[in-house]
Order: structure tokens, then sequence, then C-alpha cells
């Protein structure tokens, strides 16, 4: 989707809000259907029932008729994809929706005219039951758009997206291969010696932040000021959450063009963030730690990375068995713990190589991508048998 800041007037942004308002209800009505379903009992309504309920419900209650009835019924659209996807296994279960998380809507059968430009860097969109709306004209439009989505995000700004499908990067053409390691001390090492990381907030804002956490724990639950604090802690985290979308597409875009085959590791980062909590009868160990590591791992973008990467590069991007990579010498191929000396420093204790332990695990990463260590009979590829080359006595015979 292309993505703009909406620029609504205080009148625009209660209508808008009260479209999330109806989108919400809507959503969690649905949610409520489908979780009164049990074996045995007859099947929860589809689309078309619950678009045919919705009728019934916007004819009784005048609340629920004076919202979009686009809106309403997108919502719906939206609740059976989002059960399509969790019956295909891709998806969790649809869960409520709370006030203020992940607010927004979605609008369909937009016409050219919907879409105009005013000035050079300021645009209106039409919303039904709100009107022309202003947002930053901050790049082109695509073409043809059908569809788009309004947003609020925790710091209260408004987003439009307009549904298209770009094209993707196309390759070089040169050959060059390169490999990504994804850490957390550095976001991603690349095979070209290139050290990588996400940025982050600036010392006096993290101080700020650590602050107003402090005055948050300290804050009458429902209270105005708790309210306030809460407003200034969403601000810094979506202040955070910008620059680490922008290095995320700066990067990946960097990648798509230079590159014509990107090895990544094939990390389950659903795993790797699970809690460590446990439960009663089986507590877990160091759930403080774990819980720190994880949120390392999310403010790493390693995830986004990597679905970036497919979008933009798609067949370019080569999934590695990550096993090993960080414990084989990348010069003479030899496979030892003791070798990764410490985070940043790997020494082989085979052949005495040095490099940087990052990098030299992102050349393991790049040679496993481009096939320098093709596994045999389903070996990691690393540590395992390789194939050979034919020997000429052995085919003689």
């Amino acid at each position: 989707m292309a993505r703009f800041r909406l620029q609504p007037t205080s009148a625009q942004q209660a209508a808008l809000a009260e479209h999330c308002t109806h989108a919400r209800f809507v959503w969690n009505l649905a949610v409520e259907q489908h979780a009164h379903w049990k074996p045995g009992r007859k099947s929860a309504p589809n689309f078309a029932e619950q678009c045919r309920q919705l009728t019934e419900a916007r004819a009784e209650f005048g609340w629920l008729r004076a919202g979009s009835v686009i809106v309403q019924q997108q919502a719906l659209k939206d609740f059976a994809q989002a059960m399509a996807n969790f019956f295909g296994g891709t998806h969790r279960r649809p869960t409520w929706r709370r006030r203020g998380l992940g607010e927004g809507f979605r609008i369909v059968a937009v016409n050219e005219g919907d879409i105009r430009r005013l000035s050079r860097n300021v645009g209106e969109v039409k919303v039904p039951k709100v009107g022309w709306v202003r947002f930053r004209w901050s790049r082109a439009v695509p073409d043809g758009v059908k569809s788009f989505r309004v947003t609020r995000d925790r710091g209260g700004r408004w987003h439009v997206a307009f549904a298209a499908i770009p094209e993707p990067i196309p390759a070089p053409g040169t050959g060059d291969v390169v490999g990504v390691d994804r850490g957390i001390a550095v976001s991603a090492a690349l095979s070209t010696g290139d050290l990588l990381n996400v940025p982050v907030l600036r010392e006096t804002e993290a101080k700020r932040l650590r602050r107003l956490q402090r005055k948050l724990a300290r804050a009458m639950r429902g209270s105005n000021r708790r309210a306030r604090v809460k407003a200034a802690i969403a601000k810094l985290k979506v202040r955070e959450a910008d620059r680490r979308r922008d290095w995320v597409e700066r990067t990946s875009t960097g990648l798509a063009r230079d590159f014509d085959v990107i090895g990544v590791e094939d990390l389950k980062i659903k795993n790797m963030t699970r809690s460590a909590r446990g439960n009663i009868d089986a507590p877990g160990r160091n759930v403080r730690a774990k819980s720190g590591l994880n949120r390392a791992i999310l403010a790493a973008g390693w995830g986004q990375l990597f679905e970036r990467l497919e979008h933009k590069a798609p067949g370019r991007v080569v999934k590695v068995d990550p096993r090993y990579t960080s414990q084989t010498c990348n010069a003479c191929g030899h496979v030892a713990g003791e070798s990764r000396e410490s985070q940043a420093v790997f020494s082989c204790v085979a052949c005495g190589h040095q490099d940087n332990a990052d990098v030299n695990a992102a050349r393991n990463i790049r040679d496993t991508a481009v096939g320098h260590t093709v596994a045999a009979r389903g070996g990691s590829g690393l540590p395992g048998p390789v194939n050979r080359e034919p020997q000429p006595v052995l085919l003689c015979v």
C-alpha cells in the first residue's frame, strides 16, 4: 500500500473516529457470533448472512444507520477474510478489537474523481459521510486505485493507504549474491562487510521515555493524568517505529537493487519471541531476561526486513538453514563453537582466520545460498556430509 499522512480538521477527526467505532463494533459482533459456535451446533453465519443481519440492525438502530454502510460492510468482509486465513492455517483466529488499538476502516468502489491534487504537497480524498479530507501529497498516488484504508495510530495520527500492487524492483543482472545475518547487537550484517543497525531513540528521548513510564506506574487508573502520560509515551513509541520502518524500507530497497540473490536465515521469529513465563505447575526460568530478549528481537525488525525483501525481490530471496552459520569458518569450513570468541570476534581454532563474527556468518549464508555447500541426503549443508565432485577414476570403473 501507498500510505499518506491525513490532515483532517477537528470535525473530520470526530467523524473518522465514529467510522472507526462502527467498524470495531461490527467486527466484535462477528467475533462474538463465531465464538458461540461449538461442534454439533449450526454453523456460524457467513458473510452474506451477516450482511442481511446488518441491514436489519441498521433499520432498527438510528445511531448505526447514521454511519456509512460501506464502512460497516467492509468490516464484515475483513472478518470473513480473517476467518478464511485462520482456516487456511496462515493466521491466528481473529479476536476482539480494543478501542485505541488498530483503529481504522476500509472504503471500496473508489472512483477516479474521489482523489484529487490541490497543490504540490496537498491532496484530497473523499470519505463517505465525512467529505473531502486533505492529506500530504508526499509522492505520486498509484494509478487505478479502487480502495483505500484510513487508520489511526497510537500517537493520534491519521493516515490513508491506497491499495496498489507495486512493480517488483528489477534485478541488476550482475550475478552478485549477498548474505544477510540478522542479530541484536548488529541488526543486519552483510557478507560485503557492512554492519547495519536500526535507528533507535536518542539518549534524551530514551531518558524521557523511562521518566514517563515511571510516572505511568504511579498514575491512578482512569485519571486524566494517566491518559496524558500514555499519549506522551505513545508519541515516542510511534517515532521509534517510524524510524525502524524507514530503515527497513531503505535497506530492503538497496539490497533488491544491488544484488541478484539475497540469502537470509530461515528464522522462526514467532517461536523465538515466545514468552518463557510458563504456568503455575511449570513456571518458566529467567522470565525477565527472556522478555528483554524478545523485545530486542522485535525492535531489530527481523520479520519486517524479510517480508519487505520478499515483496521487492520476489523469487530472489533464498532461505538458509541458520544452524552452525555462526560457528563455521568461512575460510576453511571448520565447525567449532570455540571459534566464536565473543559476540563480535570470530577466530578459527583450525586455520587462525579472524573476522567479524556477524560478517563471517553472513558469508556462510551467502555461500549456502549460491549452492557452495549443497546438503547431501537431507543434511544441513554445513556440519554434515556434502556432495562431492565426481571422481574420474570411479566413473571409469
